[in-house]
């Protein structure tokens, strides 16, 4: 195992990244090699965890969380991260802070920073405001360390916003280079990101977003699926279109569900609201309009169920590759007859990649340990040799 460690450790002292002192909040605005080294790390600190070596890069310091949505996978990931590293983790609730009483956006930034090495924010709710939030916050902290107000700058980890979910999008970028056995073998395979029913009508966009944000960077030949009407915020479009190009993959919509699975290697179903919902939803929630709210939401809902048909279906699934494509979701997933009574994806095929799907989820602490790494460490190769060389166990078995 110590072998394995070793090479991903050289791997990574040779892939060039641009992370040190900077917050990746969009896939997308990442180079290649950034993708690459994160990965990489993320492995590395995987494969350390199973060799009960301990790596804790951190004597003392803090890592704080902002939800500002309801959370358990990535909640409970960037806890596990923060422990992985050695960093005491504190929640911060806005309830409980001067923010409820007009303090600035700048002045909480710097005031909760000062022995803080990682900020971790989810602001995924309202569009057009949880990527510009964290915006704020990285050039906040960015101009208190210039200052010296700082000793140190924190990154800044999206843990979701209104565009993205780079920790989900990355995690589910290793399940598929483990199933397939590395990026390379990426190329050509198709991936159907395609909408699903479900009983509730708010689930944000940036799922399906960084999945064709970043999958389309890799050669894939993407197949983004949905009803007419139930779009991505649109320069998503464009990203992918260019991406594809650009990897030697290709990108195509349609409004078919079974022709986004004919031949698929990979199927993402998963709901989302239409983007001019959002923006409604949005606005109503800004403006404390309760009553459009409520009529936002019978419209939204009623207009789901017309597409019922749009499930994950044994008959479905034998139109893939062979009848085996690889099904994935960030879940929890509507799953027709469990939690819900008509829902994304039928029980049998949820129940047949259910432990599938849980080691999907499983990457996601190792990602954000790697993007804590690189993002504080100049030469994150040393560093983590330095903890395999040390050889100290995490545990006494």
């Amino acid at each position: 195992m110590t072998d394995k460690i070793r090479s991903l450790i050289q791997q990574l002292d040779k892939e060039e990244n641009s992370l040190f002192g900077k917050d990746p909040l969009l896939t997308w605005q990442l180079a290649e090699a950034d993708l690459r080294a994160l990965l990489l790390a993320a492995e590395t600190f995987e494969e350390l965890w199973r060799a009960n070596i301990d790596t804790r890069l951190f004597r003392g310091g803090l890592a704080v969380s902002l939800f500002r949505d309801k959370s358990t996978r990535t909640r409970f990931s960037f806890a596990s991260a923060a422990s992985l590293l050695g960093l005491s983790l504190m929640d911060l609730d806005e309830t409980k802070t001067q923010v409820a009483h007009g303090e600035t956006v700048r002045e909480t930034a710097n005031m909760i920073s000062f022995l803080t090495e990682v900020i971790g924010i989810r602001d995924d709710m309202f569009v057009g405001e949880g990527h510009e939030y964290m915006k704020e916050v990285s050039e906040s902290l960015e101009r208190g360390f210039e200052e010296g107000v700082l000793p140190q700058r924190p990154v800044v980890i999206n843990l979701q916003c209104d565009r993205d979910h780079p920790t989900q999008s990355l995690a589910d970028l290793m399940h598929l280079q483990r199933t397939f056995g590395s990026l390379e073998a990426l190329r050509g395979k198709k991936l159907a990101m395609t909408w699903a029913y479900s009983p509730s009508y708010g689930k944000p966009l940036s799922v399906p977003q960084g999945i064709v944000g970043l999958m389309t960077r890799f050669g894939m030949d993407m197949v983004l699926a949905h009803p007419e009407g139930y779009d991505l915020m649109p320069e998503i479009d464009f990203i992918a279109q260019r991406q594809a190009s650009d990897s030697g993959g290709s990108f195509t919509i349609t409004h078919s569900m079974e022709e986004a699975f004919e031949d698929a290697d990979v199927v993402y179903p998963k709901s989302w609201a239409p983007f001019h919902v959002m923006e409604a939803r949005t606005r109503y929630l800004r403006g404390g309009l309760a009553d459009k709210m409520d009529e936002l939401e019978k419209e939204a809902i009623d207009n789901n169920s017309k597409y019922k048909n749009w499930e994950c279906t044994e008959e479905l699934m034998s139109r893939t590759h062979e009848g085996k494509a690889l099904y994935m979701h960030c879940l929890p997933a509507d799953i027709t007859g469990i939690n819900c009574q008509e829902g994304e994806v039928a029980a049998s095929v949820f129940e047949r990649y259910r432990v599938a799907t849980y080691k999907e989820a499983e990457h996601k602490p190792y990602v954000m340990a790697a993007m804590i790494l690189l993002g504080r460490f100049g030469e994150p190769a040393r560093v983590l040799r330095e903890a395999l060389e040390r050889g100290a166990l995490r545990r006494h078995t």
